[in-house]
């Protein structure tokens, strides 16, 4: 696989409410406060009561609608902190990170390859299934052989589009990590804000493949996924499964207008990485800015069912990759340089990101450790919701999703119990920086609302 560049960070100077961002553009050599929330109390509709203008209108402007404030808000930050507005440090550029599925398209695009590769026989029988994951269970390796059978030689494709037993097994493990009986398909003791096996076992699924065919497949299922009508659904087997993915315009023009305004934006996946190399570039970003599950090669190119490590993890089958804390890893690892069990921490303000962007609890860690904002698409994760509403610091966006948006969640966020996804895989509450619980949080931000513009 390719070797990436590290990026030596601008120094950020960074605000606890979005009201001292617009006091920080306007006077850029001042050291910005730190602490305390003043201003930024939810309105009914879920929008901050925060409509300060930045005092300098030098940085490219957003040009789509968002809910409620929030475009305002992020045009603060690009403001602020832009090069085209003083951010720029020694000739190094302010640094964005965005999770893909979800965030900044609708619909996982390595679901959608997945889809495409079932129904066309691209998966590749494997010698024994136990072999795809370090956590498979016998349950699940029985479950596979026999709906799969035995009959194809091995590293041959199996008869995926019409055999809809070994579809079913297969899609039902990546969906709920169980088979179609309903046995536990992943057992054992991993760390759970490093990895889960469903995700990791779905590049291994495309073991034997070369690097190129994945991204045809990639290629294939995005122009299938694209032509397919808002709203559509495939089934595979007994599943039914969303047949459609869109770019979010909204997110198009932001990572359009953060480029033009000096920012170095990246892309940071728990997907495949071939698969959202595929994608990446109808948003403007490249190969060498898309971080995702990165398997390892074989001698003939071909991708095996390891992965590369992050930090002081080595080569492995799956234990950590980037998903909750291994995002974080990897953005201190392959954008800020910052190697060995250092790339797990929170780092100093001069090593962390502008902005960061996602949907999920996959995403709360890195999003968190955003310096200007923290942009949240509400799909009703608990951990990363009850960050986002708790708005500790004042810098949390929320945002509806820009196609089909969820109605109001009806039941509290259950933040003070059973929100925070601990590492050995229970639940906790979820806790600030300073120790305390933060307590239940309501749903505001959610649809039809996310028509209003700003």
């Amino acid at each position: 696989m390719r070797l990436r560049r590290a990026i030596t960070p601008t120094i950020i100077r960074t605000t606890a409410t979005f009201a001292a961002v617009a006091a920080l553009a306007a006077a850029p050599s001042a050291e910005a406060a730190t602490g305390g929330t003043a201003g930024t109390g939810t309105a009914g509709n879920g929008t901050h009561n925060i409509h300060a203008t930045a005092a300098h209108r030098d940085c490219p402007e957003l040009s789509t609608d968002w809910y409620g404030a929030n475009r305002e808000r992020l045009q603060q930050v690009i403001d602020t902190f832009g090069t085209c507005y003083g951010g720029r440090h020694k000739g190094h550029r302010p640094v964005v990170a965005f999770d893909w599925d979800n965030t900044i398209t609708k619909n996982d695009v390595t679901d959608a390859t997945l889809s495409w590769a079932l129904r066309h026989d691209k998966i590749l029988r494997p010698a024994r299934w136990k072999d795809t994951s370090a956590w498979l269970t016998d349950a699940a390796d029985r479950a596979l052989t026999e709906a799969c059978g035995t009959e194809v030689p091995v590293g041959a494709p199996l008869p995926t589009a019409t055999d809809t037993d070994c579809t079913d097994e297969i899609f039902e493990i990546r969906e709920n990590a169980t088979t179609m009986s309903g046995a536990a398909a992943f057992s054992g003791t991993w760390n759970h804000r490093r990895t889960v096996p469903q995700y990791a076992w779905v590049p291994q699924l495309f073991a034997g493949h070369t690097v190129p065919e994945l991204s045809s497949y990639a290629r294939h299922a995005r122009d299938e996924a694209l032509a397919a009508p808002v709203g559509s659904t495939r089934t595979l087997g007994t599943h039914t499964v969303p047949g459609y993915v869109r770019y979010y315009e909204q997110q198009r023009d932001l990572v359009r207008t953060l480029q033009k305004a000096g920012f170095d934006v990246w892309i940071v996946s728990a997907g495949s990485e071939p698969v959202t190399e595929v994608w990446a570039p109808g948003v403007g970003i490249d190969a060498a800015h898309t971080v995702a599950i990165r398997s390892v090669l074989d001698r003939r190119g071909r991708i095996t069912t390891y992965n590369t490590g992050c930090g002081d993890v080595p080569v492995n089958k799956g234990t950590a990759i980037p998903y909750i804390d291994g995002k974080r890893c990897w953005i201190n690892q392959d954008i800020f340089g910052i190697h060995g069990a250092a790339a797990w921490k929170k780092q100093d303000r001069a090593h962390r990101i502008v902005i960061g962007g996602g949907d999920a609890d996959t995403d709360v860690t890195f999003v968190g450790d955003a310096v200007g904002a923290h942009l949240v698409l509400n799909r009703n994760k608990a951990e990363i919701m009850c960050r986002a509403y708790d708005d500790a610091d004042g810098r949390w966006v929320i945002n509806p999703m820009f196609i089909e948006p969820l109605p109001r969640k009806a039941d509290p966020y259950p933040c003070s119990t059973t929100a925070y996804n601990e590492p050995d895989g229970s639940r906790g509450p979820v806790r600030r920086e300073d120790g305390s619980v933060v307590p239940d949080q309501k749903d505001t931000v959610y649809g039809p609302e996310s028509a209003h513009s700003s």
